[in-house]
């Protein structure tokens, strides 16, 4: 259990420097989207529509995913 704590939080701050990095090499725009749940309920927010509706939609599909697991095992 610790080692995929370990993992998930190496990835975000993985993503995070590389948004970071990418803010600042570019001097375009940047596009995000961030995603989770509060309880069963997914939810996002960002500053692209196509990437939050994307984000939205994943953890809708992770969230029917683990409850097919759960019924399963």
């Amino acid at each position: 259990m610790n080692n995929l704590i370990t993992i998930g939080i190496i990835t975000i701050l993985v993503g995070i420097a590389l948004f970071i990095i990418g803010s600042l090499i570019e001097a375009k725009e940047s596009r995000f989207a961030v995603g989770g749940f509060i309880g069963p309920i997914p939810f996002g927010f960002g500053n692209d529509k196509t990437l939050l509706y994307f984000i939205i939609a994943l953890t809708a599909l992770v969230f029917v995913f683990w409850a097919i697991m759960n019924l399963v095992g």
